[in-house]
């Protein structure tokens, strides 16, 4: 398989360097999906459930995948992946099942689209993909080239290339949780960062200036990451418990769901305040693992970053960034908040391969994404 054939690169620095990712086969699919209405949703307070569809839509490719591994990217209100040809019927059902459910349980418009790295190239633009191994048991995907900004420009437009899935269809959710507190910054800020390179700049002069970004950054705790190793908390009752219902409940009525997901809850905030390991789960262990299994910053055709940071480290960035901007080579939004708050994918608490995407809690990637736009 071509993705699984990729190197793990151990270093984030590494993907700023263009030549280390590798052109999708021809024949492979390119999904997307975007949130209608996010905007508003944010202004609502309700930004968790933006993050939790975008989740979902990662959560319904896992486990359709059946432990395939395949690229993909979290964007805060929507998600990016690739597959191979053979699989493109049960991705665009997967991405169906979603949107119904999005509508049917949240009453949120999701856009999805699909399309072929064939038809990317002949508008273009490329979709280079590498891997970036975050722990002994997470590695994330990073993508180049333009490919995917391209496929969701396509998707906003109205291009539709996927049938709508009947009222009523459930999309395979499980393991798709969001029960931690928010993360409080221990800096004084949240920073959620987006930096796209302008048309025609070339791979290798936006990857200088990501370079700088991360150097610019550097001397924050582990990159300004904003999951602390071993102090996440997940409180009771758990904040995400009536979205985790909403999206686990499948035949069962929603409130039953969320009884026993607070009574799952109980029992770990107990395991976790007491550190007793029971039946071979280790609470400390796990604590540390989700910190280190986080996905707080990725490349995405661009550079995105939630980060915790100090008013002075915000100004130099600003100062980089608005000097590259002013050049022509990049554009770019930020968002600050108080808090970050994380969406996990987790298909066993007794494995080492649960899935932690990190956001802004006050509209993070999404405002951000908004600042570019109006710039």
């Amino acid at each position: 398989m071509f993705y699984e054939s990729l190197p793990q690169r151990v270093a984030f620095s590494d993907m700023a360097r263009p030549e280390l990712y590798e052109p999708l086969p021809k024949d492979w699919v390119v999904g997307t999906s975007d949130i209608m209405g996010s905007t508003a949703a944010i202004a609502d307070g309700k930004y968790k459930i933006v993050n939790m569809i975008g989740a979902a839509v990662i959560s319904a490719q896992i486990n359709g995948a059946g432990g395939r591994a395949f690229p993909y990217v979290f964007g805060g209100d929507g998600a990016a992946f690739a597959h191979p040809p053979e699989f493109a019927p049960q991705a665009r059902a997967a991405l169906a099942a979603v949107q119904v459910w999005a509508r049917e349980e949240f009453d949120m418009g999701l856009r999805i689209g699909l399309f072929s790295v064939a038809d990317i190239r002949a508008a273009g633009h490329e979709v280079g993909v590498a891997r970036y191994r975050v722990s002994d048991g997470i590695d994330y995907a990073m993508f180049t080239g333009g490919g995917v900004l391209w496929a969701e420009a396509q998707m906003k437009a109205g291009v539709d290339t996927i049938p709508a899935a009947a009222p009523g269809t459930q999309p395979d959710l499980t393991g798709l949780s969001c029960r931690w507190n928010h993360i409080k910054s221990r800096n004084g800020t949240i920073l959620s960062l987006l930096v796209q390179p302008q048309d025609g700049v070339s791979g290798a002069v936006f990857g200088e200036l990501a370079h700088a970004v991360l150097q610019a950054v550097r001397h924050l705790d582990r990159g300004g990451h904003p999951a602390p190793n071993e102090s996440l908390s997940t409180g009771w009752p758990p904040p995400g418990a009536t979205l985790e219902a909403h999206a686990s409940h499948g035949d069962m009525p929603v409130a039953k769901r969320k009884r026993q997901i607070l009574f799952e809850a109980a029992i770990a905030w107990v395991l976790f305040k007491t550190k007793i390991k029971v039946r071979g789960f280790d609470p400390a262990h796990y604590q540390r693992t989700v910190g280190g299994n986080a996905d707080f910053r990725k490349f995405d055709d661009g550079l995105k970053m939630t980060i915790d940071c100090d008013t002075d480290t915000i100004a130099v960035l600003v100062k980089l960034l608005e000097k590259a901007e002013a050049a022509g080579t990049i554009r770019f939004g930020m968002h600050t908040q108080d808090e970050a708050m994380m969406t996990c994918i987790v298909p066993s608490i007794m494995e080492d391969n649960h899935i932690h995407f990190i956001d802004g809690a006050a509209g993070g990637y999404t405002q951000a994404a908004l600042s570019i736009k109006s710039g």
